[in-house]
């Protein structure tokens, strides 16, 4: 087993950032089994072999349940990868370990939440609150980015 440089094990905010980010990768893999354990039960499956496997042809259909849940899996990738580009770039700029950590918990938090509310169907607009509280920190991290990039362009 490779040990992490000792340069990398010092900065606090990438190991900040690589803990959230980690959360926040298990969580989309989370997501991913309940979209198939959803199909499962629904009996509605994207390719022919799948429902072929689990009970016949007319089986491979949409069903709104799995939809729900595919678009909650699309939304976590629009805006965590972003996140993961955006959080490995800011960790380079040696921001405040505190702020940071802020920017990171505000994120991952945001988007917990944000997939309860959207396969638990939560009352409106406690999704789209989640949605743009996360965006704040990745809004915050793309600014001190730029600002500290503009010199270079």
């Amino acid at each position: 087993r490779a040990a992490p440089s000792s340069k990398m094990m010092e900065n606090k905010v990438f190991l900040s950032f690589t803990f959230y980010s980690t959360i926040l990768i298990l969580k989309m893999y989370v997501v991913a089994i309940i979209t198939g354990q959803v199909r499962l039960r629904k009996k509605a499956f994207a390719n022919l072999e799948d429902a072929l496997r689990n009970g016949g042809p007319q089986y491979c259909r949409q069903d709104p349940d799995v939809e729900r849940c595919r678009r909650a899996h699309r939304n976590d990738m629009e805006n965590i990868f972003p996140f993961l580009f955006l959080g490995a770039i800011y960790s380079m700029l040696d921001p405040s370990p505190a702020v940071a950590r802020i920017h990171f918990l505000i994120f991952c938090v945001g988007r917990i939440v944000h997939t309860i509310a959207y396969l638990l169907r939560l009352k409106a607009p406690t999704r789209s609150v989640a949605y743009s509280v996360a965006q704040l920190p990745c809004f915050s991290m793309a600014l001190q980015i730029l600002l500290a990039t503009t010199p270079y362009w």
